[in-house]
């Protein structure tokens, strides 16, 4: 490591340092980086900014951070390397940054995954119990509507024994969530048009196609990324398709699926569904979805929050210090990955 010490600029969302570091974070990045002064940083526009862009080394970023945008990247002289503390880095680095820059990119896309991939695990489990609903039913009555497996002793659309798990996207999330359904009694269906049919084994589910998954499954579960061929990718057509009490689960996002049709679905009480990433985001408020008993809504919590966005900073801050110390990256970004990634 060179005696000086590269400059550091932290940009991000004001709040955001508060959760992401605490003394040992701190320490770790004094170690290894001179933090330039007034972070965090939410405009690289003003003279302040400008002038802690024109100074840094190094980058890092998450939620908030502005957009490095050709004219941006002209006056970042110095700067080597971007280290994103979140996941996707789509905001920070658009298509001009790729094609004007040779900029070091990494995400923490990897930590991000383990909290959507638990969420997502633990909703399928509890939406196959129709936990939510029950839960509603039991406030109401008070106890008087029966109590324990007399709730749905002859309703075989409850419950998690053998059940169908569709995943649609082979993604970090969507592998995690397959390793870890992998090791119970389920059986697991992949869709993924970059997947072969050996790789989907590898990761232990069958590959299918999307509307025999769709057909298939008693749960879907969706990990695609947001790319324009991607947009509505569920609609009414598809979600026809799915069986009577079937159960859709969206922790990627809204883009997805068409809401209009969703909704549909959601009236005619046919799907059980969890929602964690609406389109538009937040519903607005006279939204039909928030009272809908077989709707379960959720604010976009299956990702990081609380003292798991420790584990984003850590994987970024391990990042800066290979990178200082000229090692190759854990999770560099790839501009061809960003074809087939969030």
């Amino acid at each position: 490591m060179n005696a000086s010490k590269p400059r550091l600029l932290i940009a991000m969302r004001s709040e955001l340092p508060e959760g992401f570091f605490g003394p040992r974070e701190w320490a770790r990045l004094n170690a290894v980086t001179d933090i330039i002064a007034g972070f965090p940083y939410t405009d690289f526009d003003a003279a302040e900014g400008a002038k802690a862009l024109a100074e840094a080394d190094i980058l890092l970023a998450a939620w908030g951070t502005p957009s490095l945008t050709r004219e941006r990247l002209v006056r970042a002289k110095k700067l080597k390397m971007v280290a994103y503390a979140a996941s996707s880095v789509r905001t920070v680095t658009p298509t001009e940054f790729w094609e004007t820059s040779d900029i070091l990119v990494t995400t923490a896309a990897s930590a991000m995954a383990v909290p959507v991939a638990e969420f997502t695990y633990a909703a399928i489990i509890m939406c196959g119990k129709n936990v939510f609903r029950l839960r509603d039913e039991h406030r109401t009555e008070r106890g008087t509507g029966g109590f324990g497996s007399r709730r749905g002793m002859n309703l075989h659309h409850l419950g998690n024994h053998a059940r169908r798990i569709g995943i649609i996207g082979a993604s970090r999330i969507g592998r995690l969530v397959i390793d870890m359904l992998a090791r119970g009694t389920f059986e697991v269906a992949v869709y993924d048009p970059f997947l072969s049919s050996d790789e989907a084994t590898a990761l232990g589910a069958a590959k299918m196609e999307l509307h025999q998954l769709l057909a298939w499954s008693d749960v879907v579960s969706l990990h695609a990324p947001i790319l324009p061929e991607t947009r509505h990718m569920i609609g009414a057509h598809k979600l026809a398709l799915m069986a009577d009490q079937a159960i859709f689960i969206n922790t990627a996002r809204g883009w997805l699926v068409d809401h209009d049709a969703l909704l549909a679905e959601a009236q005619s009480g046919r799907l059980r569904i969890l929602i964690d990433t609406p389109e538009p985001e937040p519903l607005p408020t006279d939204s039909l979805f928030y009272d809908l008993p077989n709707v379960v809504l959720t604010p976009h919590i299956a990702g990081a929050l609380g003292n798991e966005l420790r584990a984003l900073s850590d994987v970024a801050i391990t990042e800066i210090e290979r990178f200082v110390d000229g090692l190759a990256p854990l999770h560099p970004v790839i501009k061809q990955d960003l074809e087939r990634v969030a």
